[in-house]
This record gives C-alpha cells, structure tokens and sequence, in this order.
C-alpha cells in the first residue's frame, strides 16, 4: 500500500465542562472525526487520505483542532460545517485556509495574542461580586 498523502488527525480529547483551557470534543461523539472520515470516504480519497482521531494536540484554547500531515498545518476552531472545505481546498487543491490556520506563533503559545483575547473575553462574562 502507498504511503498516505495526507493524514489528518483530529483532537479527540476530553476535559471536564468548564475547563480552562476547553475541550475538542466536548460530548464525546467525536463528530467532527467522523464528518472528516465520511467526506474523505465519499471523495474516494482512501486508501492516500485517512482521518484518525488523536489525544491532546496542545492547541486547545484554539478550539476543536485539526492537524494535516505531511504538511503540518493546523486549524482551530474547526466546525463539522468546514469540513468539506478542507477536503475539498487543503486536502485535495494544496491551499491554506487562514481562517482556521493556527499561525506558527501561536503553536505551543499560552501567551499567544488569541488565546489571551479569548480569556480576557471570558472574564468580562464572569459575574461580578458588588
């Protein structure tokens, strides 16, 4: 069998409701790896395409990740509704999608420039004490 094109791993992890840094797949379903699978399935892209979940890709605060290998791209906040549109403009055209790329300097980043705009955003939510 050749080598796979692209292998796309889907984060898959779980954290309790709540949790700081907040979760992929929050109800366990992992739908999002299944929409992938499908999609890849009904493109005829197998066996050079495959989608796997994955644990932790430590890009949590960047929502439900998804990385593409060999090229190593990661997206964040990735919805079943972009699903198509990476098979169809990463997987299958070679082209980034900036509006879910995950910039190298946010890789790895705790002090990345969205991660604390989200947090910010999450404390001017919390009620305050009067």
């Amino acid at each position: 069998m050749p080598a796979f094109k692209h292998h796309i791993f889907v984060c898959c992890n779980q954290r309790s409701p709540g949790h700081r840094r907040g979760c992929c797949n929050p109800d366990g379903s992992e739908a999002l790896r299944n929409a992938l699978k499908a999609e890849v399935k009904r493109r005829n892209l197998k066996p050079l395409v495959r989608a796997s979940k994955s644990g932790c890709l430590e890009q949590c605060e960047h929502g439900p990740t998804v990385c593409i290998y060999p090229q190593g791209i990661f997206y964040g906040n990735v919805t079943i509704d972009d699903v198509p549109r990476i098979i169809e403009e990463t997987v299958i055209s070679g082209r980034i999608l900036d509006d879910l790329l995950i910039a190298d300097e946010c890789l790895n980043n705790p002090n990345c420039e969205h991660i604390q705009a989200m947090r910010a955003a999450k404390r001017s939510e919390e009620p305050t004490s009067d």
